[in-house]
């Protein structure tokens, strides 16, 4: 993974979605095949070998991995998504990050105990939607294995609360500002 040209292909958006706020927009990567594959290849030596039963993606850009790591893996994919997106009986969690508070959700019974789940976000901020989605998978039973982002931001905290939650981590790029 050529680490270099992968942050050369995210920009930062400034003052969005509000204020004050420096959004790393991971879009770009996946317009980039080289990039794409880049990524999911790097995804996939990592977990290839691993005890992970389901891959759990969260909304939205957390789908572009988990989907890809899913199919290459050949592994369930479990879609935690916002409130109101999901048909059928869910369960729900609030959650609030940097800039917004809302409510996450996923299908009843997508895992059992004894599953291992592997996470699967863009990035790491504040760290609490990651929180949330763990906290989901937990609530049915299973486990998280680890948390895989594209992203951290360590300024904002996010890596040091998870870990302190007993999240494993894994990002593949870090972003120190």
């Amino acid at each position: 993974m050529n680490e270099f040209f992968l942050k050369s292909l995210i920009p930062v958006i400034h003052d969005w979605p509000k204020p004050g706020v420096q959004f790393r927009d991971i879009t770009p990567l996946f317009r980039t095949p080289k990039a794409a594959r880049q990524i999911t290849d790097c995804l996939v030596q990592r977990y290839i070998d691993s005890e992970i039963t389901h891959i759990a993606a969260l909304e939205a850009r957390g789908f572009l991995m988990g989907s890809n790591l899913a199919y290459a893996l050949n592994k369930p994919l479990v879609l935690i998504r916002k409130a109101g997106k999901l048909p059928g009986a869910v369960d729900t969690i609030d959650y609030q990050c940097e800039y917004a508070t809302g409510q996450l959700e996923v299908h009843q019974n997508s895992f059992q105990p004894g599953d291992k789940v592997l996470l699967v976000d863009d990035l790491i901020a504040t760290g609490h939607t990651l929180l949330a989605a763990a906290q989901l998978v937990h609530q049915q039973g299973a486990e998280v294995e680890e948390i895989a982002t594209l992203v951290d931001l360590p300024e904002l905290g996010g890596r040091e609360m998870l870990t302190e939650a007993g999240m494993p981590i894994f990002s593949l790029l870090m972003f120190e500002d």
